[in-house]
């Protein structure tokens, strides 16, 4: 068994699988979760299958009734527990997520108040939700629109943010008034189980929210069984743009509604007139957190001829500066990578883009002391189109820099993806601000930062990137329908 600090309360550790308000282990084998870091097994959850997933659709379906019917204010009072009891264990909430997932204990602690908030947004917006009495054509008829929610829900989760991704997705679901059957990462299974007994601790009611566990085979049979159902009526997923087609496909049948936030390739530019140290800053934020494995993190950078020869100097130097190790150690800011496929796609990516002549400036092989899944953070200059780096998502600490010498090519450049996630860029001309983030091709434009993830506003892309919203009031609609209503007989 791999180590962490003891929990303050040792009951978030959960090891079952909750489906309607009950834990159970379904009868199943059970799936080790493993520690990345060290391989060690942190725990065991059911590994669980398309029975099990019925199960919890059904248990959904009964508890949606008199959940849709309490008031958004009811509903908010019970979210606002949750989120207390989240923020009260924040600690031990971390110290499950460093274990399963790696990252460094003080990103997890940053993620368990990112992913309350959103609790403690959609709670809010839970008293909000209204209609509109629309002027009529008619004067003996009134034109009325109602928002209701749109019934069972599903969620497919990752495991790089194993709490924030869950939380952005049950939280606009139950706020409406809809129940929910998530299935959450094999890698992370403990993160989400834990956030489960939060919420039955806060009378989140038996059904209103349900948690199945399985390993990628198993995942893949609940997947269908969720697509296929006819009582679910909407299902969200975050993961890789093949599987976002494929659940497309699978939902097609039953035209459920779905959001779907998918792979990502960000660009950050950095123009002549940038703060530079501004750039760097930004830019590392944005590549090296969570060891480079998150959907909006720089993929590929560019930078202005005028410039380019003291960012990647700065970059390399910052990027040198990253402490790697393991995410309980103290003062580390980078962890391990997920398991041995990633550090293989890494390894991959940087040695096709040096045999094509990109330069290696910091970095570039699995960590010399560490070993095993660790990978230094690393920065290569001289990228070109042509590498793979810069067309495939790499998700690792790697940074791929690329020279450009004006506006035009730089944008086509950026939107030259069939990705349209998150993109970044720093200037401090005006005009250029507005006609660069008016031109780049993304749903989300970071703009002299690098971080711009938050629970207000919407989070979400374009092209192959995804459909629909999560977050913000914009992420609410997610899970409510329009109804119309036509009255007459008013004479």
């Amino acid at each position: 068994m791999s180590a962490f600090p003891p929990l303050n309360d040792l009951k978030l550790l959960r090891t079952q699988a909750y489906i309607d308000g009950r834990w159970t282990d379904g009868g199943r084998p059970s799936l080790d979760v493993i520690n990345p870091a060290d391989n060690c097994i942190v725990g065991s959850v059911p590994n669980l299958d398309s029975v099990a997933a019925e199960q919890a659709i059904d248990a959904a379906a009964r508890a949606f009734p008199a959940w849709s019917a309490r008031t958004g204010k009811d509903r908010a009072n019970l979210m606002r527990k949750w989120f207390d009891l989240m923020m009260a264990n924040a600690d031990d909430l971390a110290a499950l997520m460093t274990a399963e997932q790696g990252k460094p204990l003080i990103e997890s602690k940053g993620e368990v108040t990112y992913g309350a908030s959103f609790i403690e947004w959609f709670a809010e917006e839970a008293k909000r939700v209204s209609g509109d009495v629309l002027a009529s054509t008619w004067t003996n008829r009134r034109t009325v629109v109602i928002k209701q929610p749109v019934g069972v829900c599903a969620a497919i989760t990752p495991w790089n943010f194993p709490i924030s991704m869950i939380t952005r997705k049950i939280a606009p679901a139950v706020a409406a008034g809809c129940t929910i059957v998530v299935k959450p990462a094999e890698q992370t299974p403990l993160s989400a189980l834990a956030l489960a007994e939060l919420a039955h601790r806060a009378g989140i009611p038996a059904g209103v929210i349900n948690v199945v566990t399985a390993d990628a085979d198993n995942a893949v049979a609940i997947g269908k069984t969720l697509c296929a159902s006819t009582v679910v009526r909407h299902l969200s997923f975050t993961g890789s743009t093949p599987v976002g087609r494929i659940l497309m496909e699978q939902c097609a049948p039953t035209v459920k509604r779905i959001g779907l936030e998918l792979g990502g390739h960000a660009p950050f530019i950095v123009f002549e007139d940038a703060d530079i140290d501004a750039a760097v800053k930004g830019a590392l934020a944005s590549k090296y957190r969570n060891a480079g494995q998150t959907c909006v993190c720089t993929n590929r950078f560019y930078a202005h001829d005028a410039i380019y020869d003291e960012f990647v100097r700065k970059l390399a130097e910052g990027a040198a500066r990253i402490k790697v190790g393991n995410g309980f150690d103290q003062g580390v800011m980078q962890g391990p990578l997920i398991d041995d496929a990633a550090v293989e796609k890494v390894e991959r990516h940087v040695s096709d883009a040096i045999e094509k002549g990109a330069r290696l400036l910091a970095g570039g092989r699995i960590h010399p002391e560490l070993g095993g899944r660790f990978y230094e953070p690393t920065v290569l200059a001289d990228t070109r189109k042509g590498m793979t780096i810069m067309s495939e998502e790499t998700f690792g600490p790697v940074s791929a820099v690329t020279r450009f010498s004006n506006d035009a090519e730089v944008i086509a450049a950026a939107n030259d993806s069939e990705f349209g996630l998150a993109s970044y860029f720093y200037s401090r001309d005006i005009g250029r601000v507005w006609r660069v983030a008016e031109q780049l091709q993304y749903g989300m434009v970071g703009i002299n930062t690098g971080a711009i993830s938050n629970e207000v506003a919407p989070f979400g892309g374009i092209k192959q990137s995804g459909m629909g919203r999560e977050g913000s009031k914009y992420g609410m609609d997610e899970y409510l329908d329009i109804k119309y209503l036509c009255m007459g007989g008013i004479e």
